[in-house]
């Protein structure tokens, strides 16, 4: 059943899994913003180069420049029934605008999905991760450990960890999510469309919990 998804979560919580396996079983379109953005600027659109004289500045994109890419991916056919949004309303602000978009046009979102994970369980996912030095290939110290510690399996390389993958780094990330995203969850739990999932149980678990909460 096509439903309109807003998909939330912290960093590490395995919300781009979850979205592409609900949405192949048949919530409707995968909309990740951070997809959206890569395309346009990419493609040199006129949304992509507006975007784009912010981010040069080091400026957040204005609400309303996302918004719009959001609005023109759901009117492309595969999304007209339905679709799961990644990673964006990210804010309070940001979801108000959206449905008063979505409003404009006679629609609604349906449902807002939460998957829950506590911080220590983020902080191992995120700051597990390294990546080789010289052929860029991703490990994790718990899921995926190379076979030499700080070495590459493929070429050998060294393997180091990027600044935003470091403990500290992660904690501060996931400090900023919860200011940002607390109000955002009230908001969707005002109006009865919140639905808590725990994303501590298997990928498959997850999304079957999902897909139960908005009626798949």
């Amino acid at each position: 059943m096509s439903s309109r998804v807003v998909l939330l979560g912290p960093p590490g919580a395995g919300k781009g899994t979850q979205a592409s396996l609900i949405a192949e079983g048949g919530a409707g379109a995968h909309i990740a913003s951070g997809d959206l953005f890569r395309k346009h600027l990419g493609e040199g659109t006129e949304l992509g180069a507006l975007a784009k004289t912010y981010m040069d500045k080091g400026e957040l994109v204005p609400d309303d420049v996302t918004i719009r890419m959001v609005l023109e991916r759901m009117e492309e056919p595969d999304a007209r029934d339905g679709y799961v949004l990644d990673g964006f309303p990210r804010t309070l602000e940001q979801a108000k605008a959206l449905d008063a978009a979505l409003e404009d046009q006679g629609r609604g979102i349906d449902a807002a999905l939460l998957i829950e994970v506590e911080s220590e369980e983020l902080v191992r996912r995120l700051a597990g991760r390294w990546i080789c030095r010289r052929c860029q290939a991703p490990y994790h110290e718990a899921f995926s450990p190379p076979r030499t510690t700080g070495c590459c399996d493929s070429c050998g390389g060294e393997l180091y960890q990027r600044d935003d993958d470091k403990p500290d780094v992660v904690r501060a990330r996931l400090e900023t999510y919860e200011r940002q995203t607390a109000p955002l969850v009230g908001y969707y739990e005002s109006q009865g469309k919140l639905a808590r999932v725990n994303g501590q149980q298997s990928v498959e678990r997850v999304t079957e919990d999902l897909e139960a909460a908005f009626g798949a």
